[in-house]
């Protein structure tokens, strides 16, 4: 249950200094881009691709969700590699990984060379889907973090929409060079990508976690309002990573928890976890699992198969309604970016699932009467399909997918955020392949109607989790969050006042070697 007599969220600054932040999101957030892209694309390329390389459905099935599987190794990596090298440096593997796995697919001349593109590419899914979230969230000044961080999202959406388009502009030629030239043209953005990182800066989070103060307070006065707020936020997150407050050298060693530092999280987050850290994984958890659960990846990834079923024939038609799909899901969630530091991320997931359960119930319905007068065409129920997938994907995008990776990346306190939020995405991503490998044999064993009606269920399971769990974070620091869960923020995310003499000893110590 959300914590009686929290404090109401304070309301967003009227003025911020948005200018640097907003660039750097929009930066970070082009990973994202290739990642939806990659998505969306491989709705329409399956089609060519089973014609061309004469495979079985269930080798679609596999091939088509596979790619999440393959991400869990990337989204682990991500947590390890951001921690130890940055957060802007990481995007570098991302650009690295998509550029070749779509190479790769691009030039398949078999299903298995395909699958290993998707290995390859799969492993950069995994990296995107960890670091654009945390780098945006770490950025970004409070008063319009949900703003910003919901670019991630924004950008999966545009690439989502791109895949398609690029579908129906290579759906013309022949079918053994359209369905490569969809999935190799991936590798253009990628480039971009490794281009303008070189222009990032680090985030300031990660610095003050390898000591580098000065570092951090440069980047802080470029994203707050004054100089007196880049020192009060510096304080916040020196107190978060254990450094004492009266430590204020451009350079200092950071206290190390016994054991090592990666070895301590996982032992914070999975084998010992408080209460509050506790509640905080399992509120994570359930943001980042149950959107995958209901059934998101399935509708984009196999929505020519969902408008076929509804009664749309020939693939111009139906590449053409999946186009619409993309274009609704981008305009939406672009609302969203503007709702979600307004009225805040509980209300938006709230009404977002209820819209996503009344969705897929319409779904559910025409796609069974559809079913059941297969002999004739049903105008009423058509159109109930295609106004309930356009639905689905409107409510989906003003709540579910944007407040998914804001929420998770706020909530995790600093030492436990890149690897917690790599732990839940690793969850997502194997929800999200389960699912997205199960949905052509799920549909052929109870019906493609019978399949919407239980991703319908999982959505009602969803709004009763978010109801009772998630308390609103809107307006809060990062360093703020463990107070919404129990946690005395301070006590929690670090002990300065045991780790001072040892950490003024190692700075003491680092001094005389210089």
């Amino acid at each position: 249950m959300t914590p009686a007599g929290l404090p109401e969220a304070v309301n967003p600054k009227k003025k911020s200094n948005l200018k640097y932040a907003f660039t750097c999101a929009i930066v970070a957030s082009l990973a994202s881009i290739v990642l939806g892209y990659d998505t969306g694309v491989m709705s329409g390329a399956s089609l060519y691709i089973k014609k061309d390389l004469k495979i079985t459905d269930v080798q679609v099935e596999i091939l088509m969700g596979i790619l999440s599987i393959y991400s869990i190794i990337g989204s682990f990596a991500a947590g390890r590699t951001s921690d130890w090298i940055g957060r802007r440096f990481t995007v570098v593997f991302v650009a690295a990984f998509f550029f070749a796995g779509a190479l790769i697919m691009g030039f398949a001349v078999n299903y298995a060379m395909l699958m290993l593109g998707r290995f390859v590419a799969g492993i950069g899914v995994g990296y995107a889907v960890v670091i654009a979230p945390v780098y945006t969230a770490e950025i970004s000044p409070a008063s319009a973090r949900g703003f910003l961080a919901s670019f991630p999202e924004v950008f999966i959406n545009l690439g989502i929409l791109l895949g398609y388009v690029s579908n129906y502009a290579f759906a013309r030629m022949p079918v053994h060079l359209g369905w490569r030239f969809m999935l190799g043209i991936g590798a253009a953005p990628s480039l971009l990508l490794a281009l303008l990182v070189s222009g990032m800066p680090e985030s300031p989070r990660w610095l003050v976690m390898k000591g580098r103060l000065a570092d951090a307070m440069v980047v802080l006065e470029k994203i707050t309002d004054s100089p007196e707020e880049a020192a009060e936020r510096l304080a916040d997150i020196k107190t978060a990573a254990g450094i004492p407050n009266d430590l204020d050298s451009d350079l200092v060693v950071v206290p190390h928890r016994r054991g090592g530092d990666e070895k301590q999280v996982w032992s914070d987050l999975i084998v010992s976890p408080t209460p509050t850290m506790r509640r905080i994984l399992f509120a994570a958890l359930g943001v980042l699992v149950f959107p995958q659960a209901m059934g998101s990846d399935s509708v984009v990834l196999y929505s020519p198969r969902v408008f076929e079923s509804a009664g749309i024939a020939g693939d111009d038609q139906l590449l053409a309604a999946t186009c619409a799909m993309g274009v609704t899901k981008t305009l939406v969630v672009l609302l969203a970016m503007f709702l979600l530091d307004r009225v805040g991320r509980r209300p938006l997931l709230l009404c977002s699932t209820g819209g996503v359960i009344v969705s897929l119930a319409g779904l559910a319905t025409g796609l069974t009467v559809v079913g059941q007068n297969s002999d004739e065409r049903i105008p009423w129920a058509v159109g109930l399909c295609v106004a309930s997938v356009l639905a689905y994907v409107s409510f989906f995008s003003i709540g579910l997918g944007p407040v998914t990776c804001v929420y998770t990346t706020e909530i995790f306190p600093l030492r436990v955020r890149a690897l917690g939020f790599a732990l839940g995405v690793a969850c997502n991503r194997v929800v999200s392949g389960v699912m997205s490998m199960t949905f052509l044999s799920l549909s052929s064993a109870i019906t493609i109607g019978g399949t919407f009606f239980f991703y319908a269920g999982v959505a009602v399971i969803a709004w009763v989790f978010f109801f009772t769990c998630l308390p609103e974070t809107r307006g809060r620091t990062l360093e703020e969050m463990g107070s919404l869960f129990g946690m005395d923020t301070e006590a929690e995310d670090a002990s300065p006042g045991e780790q001072a003499d040892g950490c003024r000893a190692r700075l003491l110590g680092s001094s005389r070697r210089l």
